[in-house]
């Protein structure tokens, strides 16, 4: 089949333990996001179709289908957040709903012939390298698959993340996760908690307020949130879009170079984040009329070195007559109630936490096994890093979109994950050309790659802005955002860079 490179002697196809047969592909992705969805699009381009997507979900979509909660929408314009080769003249507004960029993805994976490739309701539970083989061994919730090639599309935002109370598994009412939203549960009139003021309790706190009966939230630490530019696209838009595709491009090649006007205060000088925080400042002072309320939502730290939260109606929201700002903390749970840690002990019937994901340290970590028996956690020990944030050295043949020091806190990840996109077919591309049958690369090219990257970051303001963030890794180090210009990622992700790998060409067979 094009595409594809010889596979090894071929086995009895029979699982062990006399289970469902083996199954053998070329490449197989983890995951159907933008990244998984964005590199099986690619691989097809260049050749390449005997693939598999893995979904353990039930539709395509990754943190787009998962996260329904009320009010969820990207942070990102909807221009810039959504694939260069298919853009959308049609998205309703400039900053797009889950709904809609969950609709958007499905009609990509239908429109690229894509879905027939996607294996839904389908989990990669554990991946091990068989170096005998030169493959990896993949066990997943509908039986063993053997690929050549593996690739990481899960994400950092794919595991939800529930703190650890005192008292909490003795709560009688209901719990759950903005990730994992209860839809089934009516939570008309209740007393309800939201834990934490992030990305998701800003979008959904002003989205139930009005419908609970009294709704406490609990911020540990204050975000800085800026005026919301969301509008509806208008006709004549839609007509000039659909009409003249340039427009859409030249409108988001804008938005790009605005967001990249950024880096210099968040990556270079923090001082150069005064402008942006006086906005936010007057933002404050515009919407929130009460100086007791005023001191609780005024961060202390530097603007940026948490994410940049847009809203409009957060600020709003928490000054309506229902709803309570509590910022002591939770000392623990108990069966009815929440106690802060200054003794006060609230009544709720429903807790819900918006308390973000597993990002550094990434679930899938502990499953993956490779070349030398060790695990990815075992080889980080709690601090994730890459070459180029795509290979890590002992697990050849694999790679991992979206993966450590490739996240930003000011553009747009889909352009992270196209420039590592296009690396990664290269490289598989020119694995087929040249008979290669796996590659590594080089323990010292992966050391040298990220001391260099970290010997810049302690000067951004992710590192010395004052917070405490999800960025940070558990042993302090700055394990999750790109620190320079997208571009210039971009730049070195253009080809693939043979030199950093050794490669392990395939042997000829006996005649």
């Amino acid at each position: 089949m094009a595409g594809t490179l010889e596979r090894p002697p071929a086995t009895n196809g029979a699982a062990p333990g006399g289970g469902a047969p083996t199954r053998e592909v070329d490449i197989a992705i983890i995951g159907s996001g933008f990244s998984g969805l964005g590199m099986a699009i690619k691989l097809k381009e260049a050749g390449f179709d005997d693939l598999v997507l893995f979904e353990r979900g039930g539709d395509v979509g990754g943190t787009w289908w998962f996260n329904t909660y009320p009010g969820c929408q990207c942070d990102i314009p909807s221009h810039l957040y959504s694939f260069s080769f298919a853009l959308n003249p049609d998205w309703s507004r400039t900053y797009s709903k889950q709904a809609e960029i969950q609709r958007y993805l499905r009609d990509v994976a239908q429109r690229f012939d894509v879905v027939r490739h996607v294996q839904l309701n389908t989990t990669v539970e554990a991946g091990e390298w068989d170096d005998d083989a030169q493959r990896w061994r993949l066990q997943t919730t509908g039986g063993e698959v053997v690929a050549r090639v593996v690739i990481g599309g899960f994400g950092g935002l794919s595991e939800p993340r529930t703190p650890e109370i005192p008292g909490l598994e003795s709560f009688k009412g209901t719990t759950f996760h903005t990730a994992q939203w209860n839809h089934e549960h009516d939570l008309s009139g209740e007393r309800v908690a939201v834990v934490g003021t992030g990305a998701s309790a800003i979008q959904v706190v002003p989205n139930i307020q009005p419908t609970v009966g009294a709704l406490h939230v609990f911020q540990r630490t204050a975000p800085w949130v800026v005026p919301h530019r969301d509008r509806p696209i208008t006709a004549f838009e839609h007509r000039l879009f659909r009409a003249f595709p340039p427009a859409q491009r030249f409108v988001r090649n804008g938005v790009y170079w605005m967001r990249e006007m950024l880096v210099p205060g968040l990556a270079f000088n923090p001082k150069l984040q005064k402008g942006v925080q006086k906005l936010a400042e007057k933002h404050i002072e515009h919407q929130v009329p009460d100086p007791g309320l005023r001191e609780k939502v005024k961060p202390n730290y530097v603007i940026g070195c948490k994410r940049i939260l847009p809203s409009n109606e957060w600020y709003p929201a928490l000054q309506q007559d229902n709803v309570d700002l509590q910022t002591s903390g939770i000392r623990e749970v108990r069966e009815h109630s929440i106690v802060t840690n200054d003794g006060e002990e609230i009544e709720v019937d429903t807790i819900i936490f918006a308390t973000g994901f597993y990002v550094t340290d990434i679930p899938m970590a502990p499953r993956i096994r490779g070349r030398h028996g060790k695990t990815l956690a075992d080889v980080w020990q709690g601090s994730p890093q890459a070459f180029r944030g795509t290979t890590v050295s002992g697990f050849p043949n694999a790679f991992i979109l979206l993966g450590p020091n490739t996240g930003l806190g000011h553009n747009s990840v889909v352009f992270m994950t196209e420039s590592q996109i296009a690396y990664a077919v290269d490289a598989i591309t020119r694995m087929r050309d040249e008979g290669i049958e796996s590659i590594d690369v080089r323990p010292e090219a992966q050391e040298a790659y990220n001391a260099k990257l970290q010997s810049v970051m302690g000067r951004t303001v992710w590192n010395s802005g004052g917070c405490a963030s999800w960025y940070l890794d558990r042993n302090g180090r700055n394990a999750t955002i790109w620190p320079d210009f997208t571009w210039r990622y971009r730049l070195r992700m253009r080809r693939f860079d043979a030199s950093a790998y050794t490669a392990r060409r395939k042997v000829a067979a006996p005649v």
